[in-house]
C-alpha cells in the first residue's frame, strides 16, 4: 500500500475538517468548499488524518512539502550514528613497541565514538597462564580510562581471551567534534593563504622613484634663428 496521501480529488469523502494554510483551523466543510478554496489559493488539498471522522485535510503546496521533507531525511541520514564494533588482537607476551602501537589504534577507535573489542590470542603453553591475558587486558584498559571503560570484562572463549571497551562520547558527538575539528583547519588553513597573499613583496620597479630633473636645471629650448629674408 502507498504511503503517500490523498491530494485533491482522489479525496473520496463527503466532508473534511480543514486546516488552512497557516495551521488556522476552518472547521468542517463540504469536501467540494474545500477543493474550491485549495483552487483559491493556488494550493493542494492534504489529507493529513486519514483515520480521523471526518478526516483532516490541510491546503498546502504539496510538491514543495515533499521536497523539503525529502531534504529532512537526508539530512537525519547523514548525521545518524551508527554503532561500529572495531576488534583488535594481541598476544599475551607482547613487546612494548607493539603494545604502544595496538593502543594507538584503540584510542583512536574510541576518540571517533566506536566499541572496540580486544581479544588476546593464547598459543600453545600460553592457554595455561590466562592471568597474562588478564592483566594485559586490565593495563590496556586503565591506559584508555580516559577516553573509555570496561563495557564487557574479560571472559575466556576457547584459546581468545575478549574484553569489550566502550567510548565516553556518544558517536554523535565524536562525529560533531571531527566536523568543528575539520571546518577549523580548513579556515586556518585559508587564513594562512590570506596572509601569505597580503605579504607577497611587490616588484621594487612599481615603487623606484621617479628621477626628475631640478626646475633650475631643467633644459631649456634653444632658440630658433629667425628667417632670412630674400633681397629685392
Amino acid at each position: 500500500m502507498s504511503a503517500e496521501p490523498r491530494i485533491n480529488d482522489r479525496i473520496r469523502v463527503p466532508e473534511v475538517r480543514l486546516v488552512g494554510p497557516s495551521g488556522e483551523q476552518v472547521g468542517i466543510v463540504p469536501l467540494a468548499k474545500a477543493l474550491e478554496l485549495a483552487q483559491e489559493y493556488d494550493l493542494d488539498l492534504v489529507e493529513v488524518a486519514a483515520n480521523a471522522r471526518p478526516p483532516v485535510c490541510k491546503l498546502m503546496d504539496y510538491g514543495k512539502f515533499k521536497y523539503e521533507s525529502a531534504m529532512k531525511a537526508r539530512e537525519a541520514r547523514k548525521n545518524q550514528a551508527h554503532t561500529v564494533i572495531k576488534e583488535m588482537k594481541l598476544r599475551p607476551k607482547i613487546d612494548p613497541h607493539d603494545y604502544d602501537t595496538k593502543k594507538g589504534h584503540v584510542v583512536r577507535f574510541l576518540k571517533q565514538g566506536d566499541k572496540v573489542k580486544i581479544t588476546i590470542m593464547f598459543r600453545g603453553r600460553e592457554q595455561s597462564r590466562p592471568e597474562l591475558g588478564f592483566r594485559l587486558l586490565q593495563r590496556l584498559a586503565s591506559d584508555v580510562e580516559e577516553l573509555g571503560f570496561i563495557e564487557s570484562n574479560p571472559k575466556q572463549d576457547g584459546r581468545n581471551m575478549i574484553m569489550v571497551l566502550g567510548p565516553h562520547k556518544k558517536k554523535t558527538e565524536a562525529m560533531a567534534e571531527a566536523r568543528e575539528a575539520q571546518a577549523a583547519r580548513k579556515a586556518e588553513r585559508q587564513g594562512v593563504a590570506s596572509d601569505e597573499t597580503s605579504e607577497a613583496p611587490v616588484d621594487e620597479a612599481l615603487e623606484a622613484p621617479v628621477d626628475e630633473a631640478p626646475a633650475d636645471e631643467a633644459p631649456v629650448a634653444e632658440a630658433e634663428a629667425p628667417a632670412e629674408t630674400p633681397e629685392a
